[in-house]
Parts: C-alpha cells; structure tokens; sequence
C-alpha cells in the first residue's frame, strides 16, 4: 500500500500556498502525483439585491469569479515547477463538499486546510474539513492554517483507544508510519475508554505495526484537569510531533454534522498537520 494520487483543495487564501507545498512533499516522497482542486462556487445573488442593482451584477460576480480562479491556478502551477512536479489543475462547479467528495473517491490522501476564521471565505467553507473528513471515505490530512511544516510524518503520534475510527486511522496512515523515523501510539485517559487490551492498551496495536515494519511505541497519559484534545497537542508539542494520526468520530445526517469532542477539539486548535479518518 503507498500513496500514488493526492488530492489538494485550493483556494485563494493566505495558507493554500503552504498547503499545497505539504501535498508536493508528500508527493515527492511517495512518487505520488498532485491533482489541485478548485470549486467554483454557484453564482448566487438575493432576488431583492438583483432587484435594486439590476442584472449586471451577476456578470460582475462572475468576473470576479474567473479572475480569483485564474489568479489560484496560476500560483499552483508556479509552486508545482518550483518543486520539481508536474501538477494537474483541476476545476469543477458545485456544493462545495460534494464537489471534493467526489473527486476525492479516487485518490489516497485529500489535502486540505483547518478553517481560518479571520479569512475571506466562501459559503461551504466553514464546514469543509468537517465535512469532507467525514463523507469522502478517504484519508483526509488537515493542514492547520497558522505555521509552515517542512516535514510531515516523520515523527507521527497516533491517537488510539481501540474504536473502530483509530482502527482505520492507524491503517490508513501506514505509509506514512512506514517511512517515519519515530511513532508513538497514546492512549489518553485510558480508563475512560472501552474496547482497550491488556495493561498495555496500546501494546496490541504496536505489536500488529511492528509486523509491518512500523517499530511503534506504546505510551499511556493521564490528566484529570485537561480534555483529551487539548492533552494530545500538548503531547505533541511536548515530543516534538509533526503528525497526528486519529479517527474522526461523529456522524453526518442531513448534511448537520455532529463531532467528537476530541476531533473537534484538534479541528479547531491544531498546532501541527492532523490525518484524519472516519
């Protein structure tokens, strides 16, 4: 198992500059290509203000609109040559997540950033990382917005209680876990968890990694006075992490999505890139 085709979203916020040079450093380690995917979104304008202004609004959205698709585009083609790779742009018009659901059920790995609320954004962006890492059914890596990160997965933390997501987390990162040069597998608060083995709780999981040549640890922290999120990044910070590898817990119905505490938590404080599956 390896990672041959990553999927980046793009946009034209400050951090999709460090996004997309995460996903070409993958790439280049996994000999992977990179397929950069940019939504246009649905020309939308309240029949009250077309009323007031007239019709030549739409073609001044619509202008707007080609202008930051070319401005987009043009960067991602630029970072690719200046990385050695030959990226494939891609643009497609849409529901936001349907749109990258879609195009991600091809790929191995789908790139995209934590939200930044002080940016400009566009509707179904708050909700994209959530989304997608619930519906696309492949390994997301969300790239937090704040900070530049030459190297990703070599020293990995996987976050682990033995549920059926940080069973799936765990395998599907094994490429990565398989070229690191350190893993630790942590158990947060153990007893407050279900399905653990042994006196060990991570000890099973390291033993099945070390058969596929992952020579993970098994490490086990407590603190009554912090949430397990918060414990993780600290955690992390502490070991000099820069990869988390967890199981996305929660469920999506009507398109309102409901979150674990720790997801959510690492959603929205993430200091470092986090793989996340569901």
């Amino acid at each position: 198992m390896s990672i041959k085709d990553i999927l980046v979203y793009l946009d034209s916020g400050a951090a999709c500059a460090e996004r997309v040079d995460v996903a070409l450093r993958i790439a280049k380690t996994f000999e992977a290509r990179v397929i950069g995917l940019y939504v246009r979104a649905l020309p939308y304008v309240p029949h009250f203000v077309a009323a007031q202004i007239g019709p030549d609004i739409y073609e001044t959205q619509k202008r707007v609109a080609e202008r930051e698709e070319a401005e987009v585009r043009k960067t991602f083609l630029a970072r690719c040559a200046a990385a050695g790779t030959t990226g494939e742009w891609r643009s497609d018009e849409g529901d936001m997540t349907e749109v990258v659901c879609l195009h991600a059920k091809y790929m191995d790995l789908v790139v995209i950033g934590q939200f930044n609320p002080d940016d400009d954004h566009r509707e179904g962006e708050m909700g994209l990382a959530d989304n997608v890492v619930m519906d696309a059914g492949r390994p997301v890596l969300v790239v937090p917005y704040a900070g530049s990160f030459p190297k990703v997965g070599e020293r990995v933390m996987v976050a682990w209680n033995a549920s059926r997501e940080s069973v799936r987390a765990a395998h599907d990162a094994l490429p990565f876990l398989k070229r690191a040069a350190s893993v630790e597998v942590v158990a947060a608060n153990p007893q407050d968890s279900e399905g653990q083995h042994g006196d060990i709780p991570c000890a099973a999981i390291c033993t099945h990694l070390s058969r596929h040549g992952v020579p993970a640890v098994a490490k086990t922290v407590y603190a009554e006075d912090m949430n397990v999120g918060a414990m993780l990044l600290s955690r992390a910070a502490d070991d000099s992490i820069d990869m988390i590898v967890m199981g996305a817990y929660g469920r999506s119905r009507f398109r309102e999505l409901i979150l674990g505490g720790v997801t959510r938590h690492l959603l929205n404080n993430m200091t470092v890139p986090v793989l996340m599956s569901h």
